[in-house]
């Protein structure tokens, strides 16, 4: 066995190999005029524990020998575009509000872990190999009441080819700037007047440890999704699952183990601020709630895998290169590539261009699972009529108390983004 690779490489490799087998469709293009395009990408790999890379195998062999019970490509995305927030309200839980490589992947990776409670749901089975029915004295008032848990057998693992935007990737971004003095703040959060003044962007590198919106071209329409290292963080806090995937599932077993980032990528006070509990986490550090929340810090570790398709990548090849448009998604069973939040192909508000990813696909694919359950506790989830009656039900309680006690607490300046409320159709 090569010493000099690791842990974090044998997981890079397996995210890189799995997305070289996508379809030319799904990856970034070089146009006509000899511009490359690059886009991020990130993924979820599940593994139970450290597997041994032996680099005299085939990948693809490797892959098969290791089989699907010790590391498993859960979810790949790629994507760096994000709805303006004057857009949000036209969604109607069709159009994704954000499509962050990032984003997309735990999107993608609890339609995954939705598909293994269907399986179970229509079986008598016990357990998946990622999933497994919880016993009567696991489901509490305390614990809660979903009916499934992710293995605890199973570590979490996510992989991206770029730093998170956000707080966690400011040292690079200044660094590649001509001038990396700090920009001036024109305005201290108690003289905002509105959102877009609150919450940063990509500027003001003075202005470290703050919740930031999705960076954006100056001439953009604003958004109002927060960055990556912003959501990254709260999910230290809430689990990886979405509020439809927590009426099923556990969050106890479903928190992220490792970020997993290029060498080139990797600022460690960077991270250390925008992620741990010395940083600005440190209002949480050792908290837990009722519900099985808990803060659950990540570690962070280094590759020396790099991307084809990243902005380092395509920059080898090409004096000019730009951020592609196209997204790519992939889980076991399932592929897609999206344009502007919808199926590529179809127009952006469009009721037939809603990706199976989007809110009110995944919310439709957890009352089909509900039904086969026939659980009393969960029945009555069948009959909201607007998507904001299920965010706010009380089987939710605790889960959305720990994002306002987070976002009070540790991510202060947290705007939500409202305006993407629906009818929920059971057809």
């Amino acid at each position: 066995m090569n010493p000099m690779i690791t842990f974090a490489d044998n997981v890079a490799d397996t995210v890189l190999a799995k997305y070289d087998t996508l379809p030319a469709k799904r990856k970034p293009t070089v146009d006509g005029n000899g511009v490359s395009n690059w886009v991020p990408l990130s993924a979820i790999v599940l593994t139970r524990g450290k597997i041994p890379y032996d680099p005299t195998l085939p990948f693809l062999l490797h892959e098969s020998v290791l089989g699907e019970t010790d590391i498993t490509c859960a979810s790949i995305a790629t994507g760096m575009k994000c709805l303006p927030a004057n857009k949000v309200p036209e969604a109607r839980g069709l159009v994704l509000h954000d499509w962050h490589a990032e984003i997309l992947a735990i999107r993608a990776f609890n339609h995954f872990l939705i598909t293994e409670c269907h399986k179970l749901a229509k079986s008598t089975d016990a357990s998946s190999s990622y999933v497994r029915r919880r016993e009567a004295h696991e489901i509490t008032q305390s614990r809660g009441l979903q009916p499934f848990t992710v293995d605890q057998d199973l570590e979490i693992q996510m992989y991206c080819s770029e730093a998170p935007c956000g707080d966690a990737s400011m040292e690079l971004i200044m660094n590649a700037q001509e001038d990396a003095t700090p920009w001036p703040t024109p305005v201290s959060p108690a003289e905002a007047t509105s959102p877009s003044e609150l919450l940063k962007g990509r500027g003001y590198f003075g202005e470290l440890g703050v919740v930031r919106r999705k960076p954006s071209r100056t001439d953009s329409p604003p958004t109002l999704s927060k960055s990556c290292s912003d959501k990254l963080a709260l999910k230290q806090c809430t689990s990886l699952l979405s509020s439809p995937a927590s009426l099923l599932i556990s969050p106890e077993n479903a928190y992220l183990k490792r970020l997993i980032l290029p060498s080139s990528q990797y600022v460690q006070p960077a991270c250390e601020r925008a992620f741990s509990g010395s940083g600005r986490m440190r209002p949480v550090e050792g908290k837990d709630w009722p519900g099985g929340f808990a803060f659950h810090p990540f570690e962070v570790e280094t590759t020396t895998r790099e991307f084809r398709y990243s902005r380092r990548g395509v920059g080898t090849s090409s004096a000019a290169v730009k951020g592609s448009n196209i997204s790519a998604v992939y889980t076991p069973g399932l592929q897609e590539t999206l344009i502007n939040g919808v199926l590529q192909g179809r127009k952006q508000f469009n009721p037939k261009g809603g990706s199976a990813f989007c809110r009110a696909k995944t919310w439709k694919a957890v009352l089909e699972v509900i039904a086969l359950l026939a659980i009393p506790a969960l029945t009555h989830l069948s009959n909201p009529s607007r998507y904001s009656g299920l965010k706010n039900n009380e089987l939710l309680a605790d889960r959305n108390r720990v994002k306002k006690n987070v976002r009070s607490e540790a991510l202060r300046g947290w705007i939500r983004n409202h305006g993407d409320d629906f009818e929920l159709d059971p057809t």
